[in-house]
């Protein structure tokens, strides 16, 4: 099986970085991905997708450390990759359909449940918005967004039925098992043993 895209790898440590706030951290590994040619477009958009899992503040205060690194590059004459810089619309007035198709896709069986009769608005707000709106955009694959979820849900206490929905979402989203292994050896690198076993123990489990 392939193993994660080198740029699938350069991913994780910034995601990770982004969902706990750890601006230094966060630095270092912004510096390191664009040195290896990560575009920045996808980064910026890493930390938008993001802002569903770990709230505005996070993601504003990420792409704010992003603009600085980039400024910082390009004051010292660093030419960085731009990727897909194109002005792509949030908000589509087919949001509600196709966020509902692609999260059945995703999931494989529509999402329904005691929950979402009680509160129809998340409800609403996942098919339209989250998997609508977000997943539409072009500059992150499902598989890349699955992925860049993970690492957040990993480090985000007390939200193990969620990780462990999107490790299964994640392999219908194109990542293989190998890979999700992969991940857990990066993210036992960038974050710490700890959460990476506990992480692992899902996949497993789920494996």
């Amino acid at each position: 099986m392939s193993p994660l895209h080198p740029l699938q790898r350069m991913l994780i440590p910034i995601a990770t970085a982004t969902a706990l706030g750890d601006m230094p951290k966060l630095t270092q590994v912004i510096e390191r991905g664009l040195n290896q040619q990560l575009p920045i477009s996808t980064a910026k958009e890493v930390m938008v997708h993001l802002y569903a899992y770990v709230g505005f503040p996070r993601s504003l205060n990420a792409l704010n450390t992003l603009l600085a690194v980039v400024k910082e590059r390009k004051a010292q004459g660093i030419v960085d990759v731009e990727g897909d810089s194109s002005s792509t619309p949030t908000i589509n007035p087919d949001s509600l359909l196709i966020g509902t198709a692609n999260q059945t896709a995703l999931v494989r069986q529509p999402v329904t449940g005691e929950l979402f009769e009680f509160c129809p608005a998340i409800d609403h707000l996942l098919k339209a918005h989250l998997f609508g709106d977000l997943f539409q955009r072009p500059q992150l694959s499902w598989s890349d967004r699955e992925l860049s979820t993970l690492c957040a849900l990993a480090v985000i206490p007390g939200v193990t039925s969620q990780l462990r929905s999107h490790f299964q979402i994640s392999l219908h989203s194109g990542l293989t098992a190998p890979q999700l292994q992969e991940f857990i050896i990066i993210l036992r690198e960038y974050h710490g043993v700890d959460c990476a076993n506990s992480a692992e123990k899902i996949l497993l489990e789920i494996l």
